[in-house]
């Protein structure tokens, strides 16, 4: 998987996006931080809107930017929260994990403790178009 020094700065990258996030709505607030193959990260946090729907979650965020960024190989994903628990990312970032093949999911509460998960763990046949 990936070294700790790795999974340490992915996550201490994702706190600090965490305390970025505009969570007025549920007061709960997410952090992820995006490795691509060049060793760039992403940062993004989870953005509320009145209407829930147009809400975007943190992990959708950072790996928007790093599209934008003209990005599109990436080797992990770390997700925190204010939780004490583990948060996990909802269906909806799964899939955009696998439309752009992020190949591992770190997860970590607020002492630092983690998990790193394949996201085949985390979305077993995961739709992708044919041909792809």
């Amino acid at each position: 998987m990936m070294t700790d020094i790795d999974v340490r700065r992915l996550i201490e990258e994702a706190l600090r996006a965490k305390e970025k996030a505009y969570a007025p709505y549920s007061n709960f607030r997410v952090g992820a931080a995006l490795l691509a193959q060049d060793g760039s990260i992403y940062t993004g946090c989870n953005v509320e809107n009145a209407s829930y729907g147009a809400t975007c979650c943190a992990e959708r965020v950072a790996i928007f930017s790093a599209v934008a960024d003209g990005k599109r190989s990436f080797k992990a994903i770390a997700v925190v929260s204010d939780s004490c628990g583990f948060t996990f990312p909802c269906g909806i970032c799964r899939q955009v994990m696998l439309e752009f093949d992020v190949p591992v999911v770190i997860v970590a509460d607020s002492g630092g403790t983690y998990r790193e998960y394949t996201l085949e763990d985390l979305l077993p046949n995961g739709f992708k178009k044919f041909g792809v």
